[in-house]
């Protein structure tokens, strides 16, 4: 049996996860934005080097960084968690298996672009919760992108200085790591259902138009999430995406509008909160998958622990492309994962 297409990839939880800690990091520029003073780790020489002499092991730095303080912070240990499911930008997501290395952590490699850190905590929570809950334990979910090491991987040589077109986004240099649980405290972010978003290819062969690639997954992710539950945007404290910065924010909200759904009074984007538009020309905002990764840690999970927000739809996108599919010219594919998360 085929099962119902709009229900598929649709999860409600047996019981919650709980998010026990998170940490996040950011770079220069990350922590000179709005952001700036609430990333766990940071790089106080200025050069988002992080103490490695390779742009590539610095990422790998700020996945050790993170993890180690989201550990630190509720003291666990390695042999505390289960496992760790963890990606970035770099070709065969080296990023995370160089900088994870040295824990002694069962270890999932992941890729699903910008998307990555949310497609970590589906996978967590899900462990965590499921009917193995007892042997799991707790889990950890990461994700990282480093400006340097993707740029130059996915267009060009940093060194080259091309121009940026308007819809352009600036990679993120940043990183967030969580630790998930069965068993939490009143008042910690509490993951109660999710949705796997579908592969949605919409004909965009722009890189440097991310956002219009991946805003119909969104729409896609959210108008199935909303039949599914018989909700609407109002029910919501927030619905924040991750990252279609200023073009693919516009594209989705036009979209959801003509949907019957008006999402503008919910909605943020974590690739526009990150940095300040008027002091820094990011062009259309942010991306990777430290972006949406570093702004959860940072911000979100903090103002769900304080009570400011108590419901909230996490939808993390991506753009599902390659060094060769972009070579290729072949289509960008969008995919959109989506978490519900209550305060606990």
């Amino acid at each position: 049996m085929s099962g119902n297409s709009s229900i598929r990839g649709y999860i409600k939880l047996p019981s919650p996860a709980y998010i026990l800690s998170a940490a996040s990091a950011g770079g220069v520029h990350e922590t000179s934005g709005p952001l700036g003073g609430r990333f766990d780790v940071t790089d106080n020489t200025g050069s988002d080097r992080f103490g490695k002499s390779t742009w590539e092991d610095s990422e790998s730095e700020m996945q050790r960084l993170t993890l180690t303080s989201s550990m630190k912070k509720i003291n666990v240990s390695d042999a505390d968690i289960s496992a760790v499911f963890a990606g970035d930008l770099q070709n065969q997501c080296v990023g995370s298996n160089y900088g994870l290395l040295d824990f002694d952590i069962p270890y999932f490699g992941l890729y699903g672009a910008c998307s990555t850190a949310a497609e970590a905590l589906i996978l967590a929570s899900v462990l965590v919760t499921g009917i193995s809950s007892e042997y799991a334990g707790t889990a950890a979910a990461v994700a990282s992108s480093h400006n340097s090491a993707a740029e130059r991987q996915f267009r060009s040589p940093v060194e080259y200085g091309g121009q940026r077109t308007p819809t352009a986004q600036w990679m993120v240099t940043g990183a967030g790591a969580f630790i998930l649980g069965c068993a939490g405290m009143p008042g910690l972010p509490a993951i109660k259902e999710v949705l796997v978003g579908r592969s949605v290819d919409m004909g965009i062969n722009d890189l440097c138009n991310m956002g219009a690639a991946m805003a119909p997954a969104a729409v896609d992710t959210l108008k199935r999430y909303f039949d599914i539950t018989n909700t609407r945007p109002d029910g919501y404290d927030l619905i924040l995406t991750g990252d279609l910065g200023y073009e693919g924010s516009r594209i989705f909200r036009d979209f959801m509008a003509t949907e019957g759904y008006e999402t503008d009074s919910k909605h943020s984007d974590c690739g526009l909160m990150i940095y300040d538009s008027k002091a820094t020309d990011k062009h259309a905002g942010g991306s990777g998958c430290g972006c949406s990764a570093s702004v959860l840690a940072a911000d979100i999970i903090p103002r769900i622990i304080s009570g400011e927000l108590n419901n909230i739809l996490f939808m993390a996108t991506g753009a599902l492309m390659s060094p060769a599919s972009v070579w290729q010219g072949k289509n960008i594919p969008g995919i959109c994962h989506l978490l519900h998360i209550e305060r606990g």
